[in-house]
């Protein structure tokens, strides 16, 4: 297991420390670079900047996006640690060095944190953490030199009540990928949306449509159906062709291929857009990497228990 310090600045901290967000945008003001230091799951901690250099808090790598600014905040609105979209715009420019408008939404880098736990006493910095590192720092939990450490700062995140010291004689209690927070699937809630937006190119899955603010992040298997937010579980729709995916006249087959329900037409006498997409057998846009698509077990549970074929 890895894990991962951020370098962030006091005030994101203190305005979700103050806010106790469970699920936050740890964003970074260049959107072109991945970030690709932690598998989802895996512990995230924020660290504020020099001279106050001190680990604050932390969560679960829940999943990264390129996002607009205004997606961001549509997405995480304070939980992206500023009051208002013109506070983080502001913040933005500032790292960027460049004034920005209100015209101007630029892509930032979206690391999405979930469960997350602010410090009542934070921590010190890792010993080995250098001043002239901005981003970041990756962590391997089988080093030795950074395994008292962070044995012990992982402890703090997961709500056991240690005392932030090297102490050789202190263990982890049972196998840690035990805790349903280090789940290598799950994303948080507000994840998903920003993950399948990025995956997806935010374009919608059938029609292609790419008007973001019509642009939803729909569920194969819904959560009160035993689904989860995962990014193979996910699907990115227009909102009309969400509404119908979820009402089941419209489902996709394992071969990515629409199907379309006879009730469209039955009931509503119109559909035409979505039976000539089918008649095609053209596939749906999907992502590249095939764990990012929807799963065969999903797609099939909904064509079993929600499509409407007759």
């Amino acid at each position: 297991m890895r894990a991962y310090v951020g370098v962030t600045d006091i005030e994101w901290a203190r305005h979700l420390a103050s806010s106790q967000a469970d699920e936050v945008n740890f964003w970074r003001p260049a959107g072109d670079r991945a970030f690709r230091a932690l598998e989802v799951g895996e512990p995230f901690f924020f660290k504020t900047h020099y001279p106050d250099n001190r680990v604050v808090g932390g969560g679960f790598f829940s999943g990264f996006a390129s996002l607009t600014i205004s997606d961001a905040w549509r997405i995480y609105g304070t939980a992206n640690g500023a009051s208002t979209l013109e506070e983080m715009r502001a913040r933005v420019g500032r790292y960027r060095r460049v004034q920005l408008s209100r015209a101007d939404d630029p892509k930032i880098g979206c690391v999405f944190i979930r469960d997350v736990r602010f410090f009542e006493e934070p921590a010190a910095a890792p010993p080995d953490f250098a001043a002239n590192v901005v981003q970041g720092k990756s962590y391997s939990f089988s080093d030795p030199a950074a395994s008292p450490y962070f044995d012990l700062l992982f402890a703090r995140l997961l709500g056991i009540t240690v005392q932030l010291e090297f102490s050789p004689s202190w263990h982890r209690p049972g196998p840690v990928w035990g805790d349903p927070r280090l789940a290598r699937t799950r994303l948080g809630q507000r994840a998903f949306q920003g993950v399948v937006r990025g995956a997806y190119s935010h374009r919608c899955a059938v029609t292609g449509d790419r008007i973001r603010p019509v642009l939803q992040a729909a569920h194969v298997r819904p959560l009160t159906q035993g689904g989860e937010h995962r990014l193979d579980n996910g699907l990115l729709l227009r909102s009309d062709v969400h509404t119908l995916f979820d009402a089941g006249y419209l489902g996709i087959n394992p071969h990515y291929t629409l199907e379309v329900s006879p009730l469209l037409r039955a009931e509503f006498g119109n559909g035409e857009e979505f039976y000539q997409r089918a008649a095609s057998k053209e596939p749906i846009a999907v992502p590249a990497r095939p764990s990012d698509q929807p799963a065969r077990e999903f797609l099939e549970w909904h064509l079993d228990e929600v499509f409407l074929r007759n």
